[in-house]
């Protein structure tokens, strides 16, 4: 297959048509190799407008939902970010593109391993990963001027928002039921607050779902 063409096809049909415009972001996506971030026998389907399929259970946000969130975020060349539940890296990567330092966390340790060695093949040089819960953040490298989810939560727990530095954002995507958006919450102080950025609805994060209601 011919990745590059189809990596430019991307950009054109999915991304810049959905508002993005910040030339960071389209740069980093037509030069990034998308399929080294998916198994072997996924890779013919790196390009498609899906959420692409990392790992069982685990996926890829959308190019167009990535790209949003990212632009969303605002990020700028002398921040630092953290991903969660970043599977395989890719959006760390097109964050590393934006940001001075991203780390990666994933709760899956195999696919933190698959991550590192995705990140150096591309030649991403300023991103870790580490493993651990998503819900608990990453704290020892807090705090973050950015915080994005790959993929939907139905919660958003306190210790992302607690991880943030003063004016910083978190980006995540909400999931109520089968409708989503994406909220990026500003942190003032000790409050934050959150504006809608757009519609999505990726499948939800494993260890991310709303307590199931008590019944009496």
């Amino acid at each position: 297959m011919d990745f590059a063409r189809i990596r430019d096809l991307m950009v054109e049909t999915q991304v810049r048509p959905s508002d993005v415009t910040d030339p960071r972001i389209l740069r980093a996506m037509r030069s990034l190799p998308r399929e080294r971030f998916l198994p072997a026998h996924k890779r013919a389907l790196a390009y498609a407008d899906i959420e692409a399929e990392a790992a069982p259970g685990r996926t890829l946000l959308r190019p167009r939902d990535l790209a949003k969130l990212v632009q969303a975020l605002d990020p700028k060349g002398d921040e630092r970010a953290l991903e969660i539940a970043g599977a395989t890296g890719y959006g760390a990567a097109v964050l590393a593109a934006c940001c001075q330092f991203v780390v990666t966390l994933d709760p899956d340790p195999d696919l933190s391993f698959a991550a590192r060695a995705a990140l150096e093949s591309v030649g991403v040089n300023n991103a870790k990963t580490v493993s651990t819960a998503a819900i608990s953040g990453w704290s020892d490298e807090a705090p973050y001027d950015l915080i994005m989810l790959n993929g939907a939560a139905e919660i958003v727990p306190d210790a992302w928002l607690a991880q943030l530095a003063p004016g910083g954002r978190l980006g995540v995507i909400v999931r109520d039921g089968a409708a989503g958006a994406a909220r990026i919450y500003t942190r003032t102080g000790d409050k934050s607050a959150y504006t809608i950025a757009f519609d999505a609805a990726p499948p939800v994060v494993p260890g991310l779902e709303r307590p199931p209601a008590f019944a009496f």
